[in-house]
């Protein structure tokens, strides 16, 4: 477990910046791109994700048995 996890979101926090900032002024290909990046950043949280689960599954297993 990550010492940080318990620990509330910093006010800067970049996730949340995003998620305020104005889509008005940006083009449809800006927009899109800007998808892309997201879709990409999805894709690599869900692997780190995966990873942990996997390295916690196996450390269940390894002390359970």
């Amino acid at each position: 477990m990550d010492l940080d996890e318990n620990l509330p979101r910093r006010k800067d926090d970049l996730t949340a910046q995003l998620a305020k900032q104005d889509l008005d002024p940006f083009s449809v290909d800006e927009l899109d791109e800007r998808i892309a990046l997201l879709q990409a950043e999805i894709e690599r949280t869900r692997s780190k994700r995966e990873r942990a689960v996997n390295h916690r599954a196996s450390a269940d297993a390894l002390f359970k048995r």
